[in-house]
């Protein structure tokens, strides 16, 4: 907006010129020159009386005026005494040319439009470079009242606990003090995305009352060296200049990853030097300045140690996600003030097991938008249902003319190949819905089933999700032969090779390495080849214990595929065998 306004004043200036230089012209070349009489006449008009002023000069022309106030110009004698004659005849003699004020008027415009082009000019170059000597500058402000306390962050009760003695401290620092005891200078909350840790240090700054500074990362990563140094500077002397404040670094990492020595970059590189920066200005805390610096990750393993050691970010905070309380109260807290009707709070945080903080939020606002656009006056099951379908797999088609008879088939008996198997195996967890309608993420159809709020999987649990993954493509083989297996299969595959490269490579739930970890033998050169033929024998065998199973159950199948190429959408209730 700024830019425009000096845009348009710069404009004037401009356009003054430009109409002083076209009268200029039109006033030089448009009228005649000035008319030209031989020498005799102006000694004639001499000795007349009828000059009134002779203009000197040194060309060969001379102005002359009469007393009617014409000109004209006559040839300059050039003689000592000319000067002398013209005086001694009572006429007045000027050596500066006589003013056109025709032309005086355009021309003074023109001075005065170029002046003031210069001095803009000169103005914006120097807010220009004055612009680029302030690079480094770090664009943030403490924000006094956060509006957030303990009560706006539902579950994460073990983290909010840690976080209750962090504000007492930034309360009362000098009581901490007086018993010696010296409170974290850092606290790292490290967890899953979505699962509240930026809402957690808002509450922190919120039940204190203190000035909270929030930064990315990223804010301090810049191509030239030295800035990330200098903003990191910048911001703890803003904090400081409040006394008493939070100051929140997300991503972290972006800035704090484990440093290479030198291997990559020279050990020279920005991201080192800022990272040396915060190391510094933490370093250089009083406890008695009641500072705290919070920062969050999702890859706690990924920082430096130097980062993570005692004095600087030594309390480190896992935000987990939400079990089955916690979603409860999560969901409450979203729900409040919104019109509630038909709805089971307690059943759905059984549903969304996994589920983070923000998907939670996500899931609630999705239902209420479809309560609006139904013009319903509650948001009741129903909108909750339809909103966590397209939460985990996206909007539905509604144009499916398009899908041949066979596609939906094969869709069919893939998907209730899936159900099938995760009946069997895993009873336990409640398959909740399956449907052949296409969604907007991509899915040709999907099966939804409600895992358990577990601490540990152990393995024979990770066979059985391996079995439940595979099931679709063991169904496709059945019915339509290992010839017409299908490119349906390609997420399952990419989510049981990961869980069966885990389980062998990461929680020693194989031969090859035992319990060796393949992450700490990365460095040793290993020779990968076993533990991927240890991986595909794995695979293999689970999937000819799902055909098996599938042929075992052959009745089943084809009953619950035609029910679902009828229904297109089955439900729990569907699916009793």
């Amino acid at each position: 907006m700024k830019n425009k306004i000096k845009n348009k004043f710069m404009l004037i200036p401009v356009l003054t010129a430009v109409l002083s230089l076209a009268m200029l012209v039109f006033f030089n070349y448009a009228h005649k020159s000035t008319t030209y009489k031989s020498y005799v006449i102006f000694l004639n008009d001499v000795s007349s009386k009828h000059v009134s002023t002779v203009y000197l000069s040194s060309s060969s022309k001379v102005m002359v005026k009469l007393s009617d106030g014409t000109l004209y110009e006559t040839d300059n004698p050039r003689t000592n005494d000319f000067k002398e004659t013209m005086l001694k005849s009572g006429i007045t003699v000027s050596e500066n040319m006589p003013t056109d004020t025709r032309q005086a008027i355009p021309m003074a415009g023109l001075v005065l439009s170029i002046g003031a082009i210069a001095f803009m000019g000169i103005k914006s170059s120097g807010i220009a470079s004055k612009r680029m000597l302030s690079v480094d500058a770090l664009d943030t402000t403490s924000v006094t009242d956060t509006k957030y306390n303990f009560e706006d962050v539902a579950g994460n009760e073990e983290a909010k606990e840690s976080m209750k003695d962090l504000v007492d401290f930034l309360k009362n620092p000098e009581k901490y003090a007086e018993y010696g005891a010296r409170m974290p200078k850092g606290v790292i909350l490290y967890g899953e995305p979505g699962t509240g840790k930026t809402l957690l240090a808002k509450a922190v700054a919120g039940e204190a009352g203190v000035p909270f500074y929030a930064v990315s990362g990223s804010d301090f990563i810049q191509v030239y060296v030295g800035v990330g140094a200098s903003r990191i500077r910048q911001l703890f002397k803003k904090a400081r200049g409040n006394g008493k404040a939070v100051i929140f670094i997300d991503e972290i990492d972006a800035i704090g990853k484990r440093r290479d020595g030198g291997k990559t970059s020279g050990g020279s590189d920005e991201r080192d030097q800022t990272l040396n920066a915060l190391l510094t200005e933490m370093s250089g805390f009083n406890e008695k300045e009641g500072i705290i610096v919070m920062a969050a990750t999702n890859r706690l393993d990924m920082l430096d140690s130097a980062l993570l050691r005692p004095g600087r970010f030594d309390r480190h905070i896992e935000v987990n996600l939400p079990d089955v309380c916690a979603r409860e109260k999560i969901l409450k807290l979203h729900l409040k003030n919104k019109p509630i009707g038909n709805l089971n709070v307690k059943e759905w945080s059984h549903k969304t097991s996994y589920f983070s903080g923000a998907k939670l939020e996500s899931l609630v606002n999705e239902a209420a938008i479809l309560a609006c656009k139904d013009n319903s006056p509650t948001i009741n099951d129903l909108h909750l249902d339809q909103a966590f379908s397209i939460v985990l797999a996206g909007y539905e088609k509604k144009n499916r003319d398009h899908i041949k008879d066979i596609d939906k088939k094969i869709t069919a008996y893939h998907e209730i190949g899936h159900a099938l198997v995760s009946l069997k195996v895993l009873p336990e967890e409640k398959v909740s819905k399956v449907t052949i309608i296409p969604s907007t993420k991509g899915a040709g159809g999907y099966t939804l089933s409600i895992p358990g709020d577990n601490l540990y999987q152990n393995k024979n649990y990770l066979k059985k999700r391996i079995m439940v993954l595979l099931g679709g493509r063991a169904a496709e083989e059945i019915i339509f032969g290992a010839d017409y297996i299908t490119t349906g299969a390609h997420n399952d595959l990419k989510q049981s090779t990961k869980i069966s490269f885990n389980m062998i490579t990461q929680y020693g739930m194989g031969d090859t390495l035992g319990l060796l970890n393949m992450q700490e033998l990365l460095d040793l050169n290993l020779n990968q080849d076993e533990v991927i033929k240890e991986c595909k024998n794995l695979i293999d065998s689970i999937y000819e214990e799902v055909k098996t199973l599938l042929l075992s159950e052959r009745d089943n199948l084809e009953k619950m595929t035609s029910l679902l190429l009828e229904k297109e959408t089955l439900y729990s209730e569907d699916l009793i065998l």
